[in-house]
């Protein structure tokens, strides 16, 4: 390893001295062992000096398939390209180099020139802005962005909490050190740093669109759609805030306008794909499928490779993709320069394609191999999550909920759905929803953070739960009355509301001790079924355990066990239902939940699939027809691909 680190550096000299012929024998050197991103940018460099063109193109094309959003591997495309007078095919890859990596100047700069030659001088004045902005920076602020982009976020990280502690108000350094803490999962320092930047630069416009984006990360839909809606009015025909907002309106449920916005975008900007998505994703949800599917396909028919459009389609559920869009898929997979989330979005959307034409071969090879991206993305544990079950278990005792009989808010409005992802909670919700008495809302992530401010924010020592033998009464009835008041915004007239966040079966003593008349319902499928479900999708963002058959397996039993405490130390206090049940006993199992609720019986929970209402899960389509079986045994095709996640299961 310190021999590839010297060889790497002699490479690197070699460049910067003008040795090309030495750097590409150095380069080649290491990439005799293993395909090295930085070794084949070096070679693809050193050839394009050596004016050995061929060289330099099998370079970029094995960096790209290697790294396919290196923006450094891009920037050199452009300058081999350009080195061709290949003008139209430079202006593309610098134009990814810029979208990969929005912190090189001479992708920037090379752009401007290029659209000047092109006769496109308003597009090349912005490029040339770019390129001046950065050229104004501080070198070490230009050093971090290039570590964030090319995934080295600890080095950026040191690099800019040490100028930010030189240069504490300089709202760049806190911009980027908010993007790697996003990047890290630490949301909520990147909200406090980002707030404290607006406020000391409210005319910052990236400033104030990454503002937004951090708090819709953090679920404060209601603080992101006000700071939208203040951008917006600074410039209200501006495409760019007309969109932010049209995506805060429809997270919370404002679809009218989010839809008036949208079309606004599209007047002029009528083949943008990333708004033809967002506006089918609205569509969708409203329970608009003939619309979204529309809008679905317009995005594609304008960026063929927008892997988010190809698997919003497959994550109807009920769409089938006919032999002309596996084609299209299978094409655009053999690309070697697709962006890293296209990708995974088209292995998903083609292994759900595969599976409904019964190729379950084909299928569980794309569905394993999207999980194996994202699984790379993630930095999920499962022995700390087991750990972390533990300590659920040790800390909520008889004893804890003895001391604090009678504590917390006495509202007893909520309903709290827990459980697995794609266990059947969005039914439940759904049948619940459809009582007068009941607002349907989302999976709500107050619990969740209140627990992650319970911890603390000394990394790696966390203090919660056993923190909770340390809070009084008076807090518990705090931290319930509060949950009960910032959930308000997410309910309509109806006296009770759920809560779906099924992470919330880790918190359950949490809840008890907040909210002590909430409702809990713990919403149960067959281990097989609801494991590989969980498997065979991508999520939005978070339940990073479902990326492995193994993970997905442990966290079930994880889950089994944590649950069995909670009936243990709590008896009587949650509900569980076994979606297996409700397939076979509708009637019986809605009077169950009623009763468990306190609510009166009512027919409309058994004519679910004919309510109207916003539904924002992956089964949004499926809960809008009957009931029916076509979920069970679904792992059975799948079954000699699936000896890891048996064994995962098995008890120990």
């Amino acid at each position: 390893m310190t021999d590839d680190k010297d060889t790497m550096k002699q490479a690197q000299d070699a460049l910067r001295e003008g040795r090309f012929a030495d750097g590409l024998t150095l380069a080649r050197t290491l990439l005799d062992a293993s395909e090295n991103a930085d070794a084949l940018y070096i070679a693809a460099v050193a050839a394009r000096y050596l004016r050995d063109y061929a060289s330099a193109e099998d370079y970029l094309a094995r960096l790209h398939a290697a790294s396919p959003e290196y923006g450094r591997g891009w920037q050199e495309q452009g300058h081999l390209a350009r080195a061709q007078a290949e003008a139209e095919r430079a202006l593309d890859a610098y134009r990814r180099a810029c979208r990969f990596n929005p912190y090189l100047d001479a992708a920037w700069r090379a752009q401007g020139e290029l659209l000047t030659a092109a006769g496109k001088p308003g597009e090349a004045a912005q490029a040339m802005a770019q390129a001046e902005r950065l050229r104004a920076l501080p070198r070490e602020l230009i050093a971090v962005g290039h570590h964030l982009h090319e995934g080295r976020l600890l080095r950026a990280e040191e690099i800019c909490r040490h100028y930010l502690r030189r240069h504490p108000r300089d709202v760049e350094a806190m911009r980027l050190l908010a993007e790697i803490g996003s990047r890290l999962g630490i949301v909520d320092d990147a909200e406090f740093l980002l707030e404290s930047a607006v406020a000391f630069a409210p005319d910052n416009v990236q400033l104030r669109l990454d503002y937004i984006a951090a708090l819709r990360k953090r679920q404060k839909f209601a603080r992101a759609r006000e700071e939208a809606e203040a951008l917006y009015r600074t410039d209200p025909d501006n495409p760019l805030f007309q969109s932010h907002l049209a995506i805060e309106a429809m997270q919370t449920g404002d679809y009218e306008q989010a839809f008036d916005l949208f079309d606004a975008v599209l007047a002029r900007l009528p083949d943008d794909p990333a708004t033809l998505t967002s506006r089918g994703h609205a569509l969708k949800t409203r329970g608009r499928q003939e619309d979204a599917v529309a809008s679905y396909r317009a995005a594609i028919a304008a960026a063929p490779a927008h892997g988010d459009a190809w698997y919003a389609l497959a994550n109807l559920k009920t769409w089938r993709f006919d032999d002309a869009d596996r084609a299209k898929m299978a094409a655009l997979l053999r690309r070697g320069d697709l962006a890293f989330m296209d990708r995974v979005h088209l292995e998903f959307a083609m292994a759900k394609a595969a599976e409904d034409a019964k190729d379950y071969d084909t299928a569980f090879a794309h569905y394993a191999a999207g999980n194996d991206l994202k699984r790379r993305q993630t930095r999920y544990d499962a022995d700390r999550m087991s750990e972390e079950l533990n300590r659920q278990k040790a800390a909520c005792t008889p004893e804890l909920f003895a001391a604090h009989d009678g504590s917390g808010d006495p509202a007893p409005d909520p309903i709290f759905i827990v459980g697995l992802p794609r266990a059947g909670s969005t039914l439940l919700e759904q049948i619940l929803a459809s009582h007068p008495m009941v607002d349907g809302t989302m999976e709500l992530p107050d619990i969740l953070a209140l627990a992650h401010r319970l911890r603390g924010r000394r990394a790696g020592q966390s203090r919660y739960p056993e923190i909770l033998h340390e809070l009084s009464d008076e807090q518990f009835a705090k931290f319930g009355h509060d949950y009960i008041e910032n959930t308000r915004i997410h309910r309509q007239r109806a006296p009770f509301f759920i809560d779906k966040m099924p992470n919330n079966f880790r918190h359950i003593g949490l809840i008890h001790l907040i909210l002590p008349n909430a409702r809990i319902i713990d919403a149960r499928r067959a281990p097989m079924d609801c494991c590989f479900s969980g498997f065979k999708q991508l999520f939005a963002e978070g339940q990073e355990f479902t990326y492995g058959l193994k993970e997905i397996g442990r966290y079930y039993r994880d889950y089994v066990d944590l649950m069995a405490h909670w009936d243990a130390v709590l008896p009587g206090r949650v509900l569980r239902v076994q979606h297996e049940d409700v397939l076979d006993d509708l009637e019986g199992q809605v009077r169950r939940m009623l009763d468990h609720c306190g609510l009166p019986f009512d027919r409309a929970c058994l004519d679910f699939h004919r309510t109207d209402r916003a539904v924002r899960t992956a089964s949004s389509e499926q809960v809008r027809r009957p009931i029916n079986r076509t979920g069970v045994d679904a792992w059975k095709p799948f079954e000699p691909w699936l000896d890891d996640l048996k064994a995962a299961l098995t008890p120990r």
